[in-house]
């Protein structure tokens, strides 16, 4: 294990190790979320292969939006209980396992089992709450702008492979679409193993922008059943107002994101003509303005109230839904679009987070969050499906689309009504 090394080594030159922890995580998150977003290049060709309906293959993947989400709140308290480095560890050798096994299917259980299962856990385990965590621990200042940055791996990880795997897909067949993300998952693991740390006091340090005077205190980890615990922090926000309709408004967020945009763009470029790689090279343009966007996004959580960000973000999102029907679908077209979306695509995390923290109070907020975040992934999962029915009932991707925009001007009103306390409401000790 090099940390400590390292540390002193970036101490000596004033930089706190927070830093380096922001860095390896942001590509940790980076490699696993790109194995998140592989399959959705993979419909046209299993299709072509297989025989198999676009909601036949939509099953599986919506399970594995599902499982992502699902996995959230689960892993933010297994995280608490056995520690990030076993933890992410396990999700990269999942993750790596489910796309090695991918490679064989011949029938549509397999896609269940591999698609469905170990991708949607293995990513769920290290997605975004994984950063939330480092953040929270890490960081007291900037800590809204690690969010953001952190945040823009998960979303961006999904989209920047897309372009490469499918070329990969077209010149040598929708198996080898999967290599370069099994590349970059082994390299997170080289990652995890030689330089990621569980605390700020494991190497004796406090977390970045923390008094001179605050004690380092020792982490003692939550006793109890990880999956008790989970349900027990649950139970006591569901009482909140402001926990329903970020649970709300995030299930939306995930219709219109993960759902529509990730798993069906290209399909529907490709009903209209274009190809899968200008497609994926649409989604990847995407990808390089979330980055942009969702880092904004942290920085502006810092100085503005997110109530008002998350109106702006949402309302934009859906007024971008409503006008996609009526853009030309060349890559010139669709540039416009892929800049005002990308740009939205995820900075709803950030403001979501702080009001997260807001309500719940910093300690709790990763759980609480990730109870959120699996309102997201539910969304996700709907969409997906949905989705792929409606193309195979209606022969048109267009009406999913239409109502992912409708349900974004919801969620922009909706988020209006939250009311942060001032002090943070309480949640029963792990």
């Amino acid at each position: 294990m090099l940390a400590a090394p390292l540390a002193r080594f970036l101490a000596a030159r004033g930089i706190h190790y927070g830093w380096a922890m922001a860095t390896f995580t942001f590509l940790i998150m980076l490699s696993t979320a790109a194995a998140l977003g592989m399959p959705g290049v993979l419909v046209t060709p299993l299709e072509s292969e297989f025989h198999w309906s676009a909601a036949t293959i939509s099953g599986p993947m919506a399970m594995r939006l599902l499982l992502f989400g699902l996995m959230a709140p689960f892993s933010a308290a297994l995280i608490a209980r056995y520690g990030v480095r076993r933890m992410i560890g396990a999700a990269l050798v999942l993750i790596v396992g489910g796309m090695l096994a991918a490679r064989q299917i011949t029938a549509v259980w397999h896609l269940w089992v591999t698609w469905g299962v170990a991708l949607g856990i293995g990513s769920g385990l290290a997605g975004v709450v994984f950063g939330t965590t480092v953040a929270t621990r890490w960081f007291t200042q900037r800590r809204g702008l690690i969010i953001g940055v952190l945040t823009a791996s998960n979303a961006t990880g999904q989209l920047i492979f897309l372009r490469t795997a499918a070329w990969l897909a077209e010149t040598y067949g929708w198996r080898s679409a999967f290599i370069p993300s099994m590349i970059a998952c082994g390299i997170a693991l080289a990652l995890l193993i030689l330089f990621i740390v569980e605390r700020p006091s494991d190497l004796g340090l406090r977390p970045y922008g923390e008094r001179a005077d605050a004690p380092i205190a020792a982490h003692v980890p939550p006793p109890g059943n990880f999956v008790m615990n989970a349900f027990r922090t649950l139970g006591m926000a569901s009482h909140s107002l402001a926990f329903w309709v970020l649970f709300g408004t995030f299930f939306i967020c995930g219709v219109s994101t993960l759902g529509i945009i990730q798993t069906h763009f290209i399909p529907l470029c490709q009903d209209y003509g274009m190809g899968a790689v200008a497609a994926a090279s649409v989604l990847t343009m995407m990808g390089a303005f979330d980055f942009v966007g969702t880092i904004g996004s942290g920085w502006l959580s810092d100085r503005i109230g997110p109530r008002t960000l998350l109106f702006w973000y949402y309302g934009l999102r859906g007024i971008s839904l409503l006008m996609l029907p009526y853009l030309d679908f060349s890559f010139y077209g669709l540039s416009v679009f892929a800049v005002f979306y990308g740009l939205d695509w995820i900075a709803t995390v950030p403001p979501t987070v702080r009001l997260a923290a807001d309500e719940f109070g910093r300690e709790r907020a990763p759980l609480i969050f990730g109870w959120v975040f699996t309102g997201h992934q539910i969304g996700a999962a709907v969409a997906a499906y949905a989705a792929g029915v409606s193309r195979d009932a209606l022969d048109s991707y267009l009406p999913a689309f239409n109502t992912a925009g409708v349900a974004c001007i919801v969620a922009a009103l909706a988020v209006i009504v939250v009311r942060t306390t001032r002090k943070p409401v309480m949640v029963a000790a792990e």
